[in-house]
């Protein structure tokens, strides 16, 4: 009886252990690409009560890959926080609530502060066949097949780089491929502008993947103007042309019988003239 009272009195001095209520819930399996998306609850943890969630790699050893801090709000409302998945492959994930000092302690037997999420890439089923770049005057061309899709369709839904949706989500039919049954599409969305699109693919089973586009501005022909070309000018000095000299003759010696002859003449000429004086 004495022991009975004891434990009342100490329980009344020092008042009882406080447990509280705690949740944390991810969706699994979860298509690569698509964010994360958990839900925190608490309808009895302290306003401000702090804490990491902290998403890991679980396949043979948990490798962390992202953390963001936690903050209980006094409406207690739960509380949505997004894992992105871009970039990460296929495989089991885990995410946890991680709690400084005692406060672990203090939860209450059935808190939830794990959940294990499988990650689901189902890129490779999608298949582009029109250019991944293209010229804005005919973009955006998208053509493709979805593996195994048949005639089931699929939903297309197409951003731009600030993230605002210019067409979608919309369903597109799709036909049978006969000799492997993937769904064949063909969807032409007008952009107003270059820059980078992305393309979310969605069927009946859920997200499948992203593919990226890149739109460039129109490439204007310039006329190739030909280089004006200065050749030197050249002046030639034609030398003046000597005339070849004649040959030169030369001359015989006079024969002395003409000058002889004409001796004789003037001398009879002088002896006429005498005689006539």
């Amino acid at each position: 009886m004495k022991k009975i009272i004891l434990a009342l009195c100490i329980i009344l001095l020092v008042g009882p252990v406080a447990a509280y209520d705690f949740s944390l819930s991810c969706p699994s399996p979860v298509q690569a690409g698509i964010p994360i998306n958990c839900s925190v609850e608490s309808t009895d943890l302290p306003p401000g009560t702090s804490f990491n969630l902290v998403l890991y790699e679980a396949q043979y050893t948990s490798t962390e890959i992202t953390s963001q801090m936690v903050a209980i709000q006094p409406s207690h409302e739960p509380q949505i926080f997004l894992f992105d998945t871009t970039g990460l492959p296929a495989g089991q994930y885990k995410i946890e609530a991680q709690f400084q000092g005692t406060m672990p302690s203090t939860l209450q037997t059935g808190s939830i502060t794990t959940q294990l999420v499988t990650l689901v890439d189902r890129s490779g089923e999608i298949s582009i066949t029109s250019p991944i770049t293209q010229d804005l005057a005919n973009a955006l061309q998208i053509t493709g097949s979805i593996s195994k899709e048949g005639s089931a369709g699929v939903q297309i839904e197409v951003q731009d780089e600030d993230n605002s949706t210019i067409f979608g989500p919309t369903w597109v039919g799709t036909t049978a491929d006969p000799t492997n049954q993937n769904g064949e599409f063909s969807q032409l969305v007008p952009v107003n502008s270059p820059g980078e699109y992305q393309v979310f693919f969605t069927d009946s089973q859920g997200f499948i993947g992203k593919v990226v586009f890149n739109v460039n501005s129109p490439v204007t022909q310039t006329p190739t103007t030909m280089p004006e070309v200065t050749f030197p000018v050249v002046t030639t000095t034609v030398p003046p042309t000597i005339p070849t000299p004649w040959p030169t003759t030369t001359k015989s010696p006079l024969s002395p019988l003409p000058v002889i002859s004409a001796i004789v003449v003037v001398g009879l000429f002088s002896i006429k003239s005498l005689k006539k004086n």
